[in-house]
């Protein structure tokens, strides 16, 4: 594999900085501390236009003025004093920057200029570039760190992506508190050069990081990322907090398919179709990245619980059982084994409640290690392993029976050997996750986390953590990726655009899109289009009663709302009264007459939606989800970026939060998946085929026995 040319970037043999002093209160001075003081062994060139040394390092005027061309430059000035210093090192041949400096694209009109005055300075020169407007990268391994927050300990194998500065710069503190460990971290700024999808290439690449966490407010590249993610989470897993979707996409769609697809739904379609974790807070960012990077990978979802409080097991058991885990009762052989070693009264049977008994080696060796060789789980959530915390909470309380005993002195006395505890789930290579309400001060809490075994101040937590490493392990077992089948566009669909396009229409009307979607073995319902009621009369009686009557016209896009469709009609005099209620209703809202749909009734009381949305920043996108009037009140949809493959598509259509209604249901047949795939690809493909098509919407799509049907479709022509 091509190593990312981010590596070498990550790998600096010499830095320069501009902007640092020796003065503490500027923040170019705290950016250089941290590299001169965490564990960088290679040079350091400080410049500065009046002082001549730096930190006790010898300070240049300028960049040409060096003894040597560093690897990496650090800018931390003013924006208006960049650009001649950035391209100073430009003309000495400095190949990687990270521009720290705020005040470009992020700062208005004036520094969007700025910004491409510096993209254009960087090109020239050929320097690949972090920033601006960034705190900084962090390579554990070399000791680098060029944040300004003093990082210090063993690198850890999770690495970190950020757009923003403060969880790269400020979050030092709240992670060394709880024993997640970086290796390597990334803050990225406004992205002018470098952007996420390339330090995400690069750490998907990066053998000392295991687990990937990155925090996300936009992907420009959205396919780029596709792309490069679905290389990685085969093999490496990816959390994401993606924020910013509330704003429901900035736009409305013209068809349903398209008002609904709101930017939140549009990441969350992308990250299931990368096999990317999403997680809904930086807790679970940093917590669930760290279990993933920390553990040994699952093999399935049977997860023990084993507790010294029947409320935290109560509520790990709920909280597994909501993410798709189970918690199996074991079988009475495990059970006979454990009951001798907890209080007659304590229950065995999964969960393992201990009834605040207070033998930790039982609970944190003996139990795991038991039920972990049953071969019943794949998985331990263990809450309440606790000692020095808890005896010194009650000090106060047990001094008087221990007269002229500190507190010291007794916890000194409590401090156990728990090398075998901390090393259960490496010595059975099955994970777990700890739940404790005591924090570092408490040994067991401070080994797990010395030793990897991920540490959670609640037991929903560490649940979850747990149901994370579920989800990851179903990522690795899903078919691998597959390109969609091949599929040529068809005359019908070509000459029916071309007509649209040069009527200046913004739409086809539902008889010409159900043609075209017929020319692409799409199944649509029968149906004649006609002009008068003698020709409504011969339609409907060729087609067969009950049939369905609806306006048919491309300035007519939602025809229910306006009440142009008749359903269910059963005779020749309800013919003509629906085609003269429609005239009619046409004429009141102004317009001239228009042609009428005849189309058979479908049979079918399962509905769903399918279609193709438009979005700036996704391009096309698949929808598949429940359909029929009340689509937006259900809002159970998925999406995907087009193109779909058939067995993708079959994925996506199993995560709708209805998924019964594909199932055999009630005396109906189980929905052929086969066919509905193939209908998704199908259609996933049509807007590469055809570019002009923004949107299609075929909603209904109606479940006729066990074969989808498209009974209503309307494609939004773009310009």
């Amino acid at each position: 594999m091509t190593q990312s040319f981010f590596r070498e970037l990550m790998n600096p043999r010499s830095i320069a900085i501009v902007g640092a002093s020796n003065n503490p209160s500027k923040m170019g001075t705290m950016h250089a501390l941290s590299i001169l003081k965490d564990g960088f062994a290679g040079k350091f060139f400080a410049i500065h236009p009046t002082e001549s040394k730096v930190l006790g390092h010898p300070a240049y005027k300028s960049p040409l003025d060096l003894p040597e061309t560093p690897d990496l430059a650090m800018f931390v000035l003013p924006s208006k004093h960049l650009l001649p210093v950035f391209e100073a090192f430009g003309q000495i041949g400095t190949r990687y920057a990270i521009v720290i400096t705020a005040g470009f694209k992020e700062a208005g009109a004036d520094g969007v200029r700025l910004e491409e005055q510096l993209k254009e300075t960087a090109k020239r020169y050929g320097i690949r570039f972090v920033g601006p407007n960034c705190m900084g990268i962090v390579n554990r391994d070399i000791g680098l760190n060029t944040s300004v927050s003093p990082i210090t300990g063993r690198p850890g194998p999770l690495g970190l992506i950020s757009q923003s500065g403060t969880y790269v710069a400020q979050t030092v503190d709240y992670l060394q508190k709880r024993g997640i460990r970086l290796g390597k971290a990334v803050s990225l700024g406004n992205e002018a050069d470098i952007n996420i999808v390339d330090v995400l290439e690069y750490m998907g690449e990066d053998p000392g990081t295991t687990a990937i966490s990155m925090y996300i407010e936009s992907i420009r590249d959205v396919g780029r990322f596709l792309e490069v993610a679905r290389k990685i989470t085969p093999h490496k897993p990816i959390v994401v907090q993606y924020i910013g979707g509330s704003e429901a996409g900035g736009r409305a769609g013209l068809s349903h398919t398209g008002a609904m697809a709101g930017k939140d739904y549009l990441y969350d379609g992308l990250f299931r179709q990368a096999g990317v974790i999403r997680v809904f807070s930086v807790e679970g960012l940093y917590g669930q990245g760290w279990a993933l990077a920390t553990q040994p990978r699952i093999q399935g979802n049977r997860i023990a619980i084993i507790t010294n409080s029947g409320g935290p097991g109560s509520a790990i058991a709920d909280t597994l059982d909501a993410l798709g885990c189970t918690v199996p009762a074991f079988s009475e052989e495990l059970q006979a084994k454990i009951k001798p070693l907890i209080p007659p009264h304590a229950p065995c049977g999964n969960p393992v409640d201990m009834t605040f008994a207070l033998d930790m080696k039982i609970m944190t060796e003996t139990i795991p290690d038991l039920v972990m060789n049953s071969g019943e789980v794949d998985g331990v959530v263990m809450h309440g392993a606790m000692s020095t915390g808890f005896m010194s909470a009650v000090y106060s309380h047990l001094s008087d029976l221990m007269p002229g005993v500190t507190c010291e002195e007794m916890l000194k006395g409590m401090i156990r050997d728990v090398t075998g505890s901390v090393q259960i789930p490496f010595k059975n290579n099955m994970p777990m996750t700890v739940s404790a309400f005591f924090d570092r001060c408490d040994q067991y809490t401070a080994e797990y986390e010395d030793n990897n075994v991920p540490v959670f101040d609640s037991p929903e937590k560490a649940a979850r953590a747990m149901a994370a490493m579920v989800a990851y392990q179903r990522i690795q077992n899903r078919a691998a990726y597959e390109l969609p089948a091949d599929l040529q566009s068809t005359e019908t669909a070509c000459r029916i655009l071309k007509e649209a396009k040069k009527r200046g229409q913004k739409a086809l009307d539902e008889f010409s899109a159900k043609q075209l979607l017929g020319s692409y073995g799409i199944p649509v319902s029968r149906e004649r289009l006609v002009h008068s009621p003698a020709e409504a009369l011969d339609a409907a009686v060729a087609i067969g009663f009950p049939v369905v009557v609806k306006a048919c016209d491309p300035e007519i896009l939602h025809k229910t709302e306006q009440g142009l469709v008749y359903l269910n009609i059963r005779n020749s005099d309800e013919v003509l009264g629906a085609y003269d209620a429609i005239q009619q209703s046409v004429q009141r809202q102004g317009r001239q007459p228009v042609a009428v749909l005849i189309g058979e009734m479908t049979a079918g009381t399962r509905e769903f939606l399918a279609g193709i949305t438009w979005d700036d920043q996704f391009g096309h996108c698949l929808a598949f989800g429940v359909g029929g009037i009340f689509t937006e009140a259900i809002n159970d949809i998925r999406y995907r970026v087009v193109p779909v493959s058939e067995s993708e598509a079959g994925a996506m259509v199993r995560e709708i939060k209805h998924p019964k209604l594909l199932s055999a249901f009630r005396g109906m047949p189980e929905v052929n998946m086969g066919s509905l795939s193939k209908i998704l690809s199908t259609l996933s493909l049509m807007p590469l085929l055809h570019p002009e098509i923004r949107e299609i919407d075929m909603n209904p799509l109606i479940v006729s026995g066990a074969e989808p049907v498209a009974v209503d479709a309307l494609i939004v022509i773009g310009t």
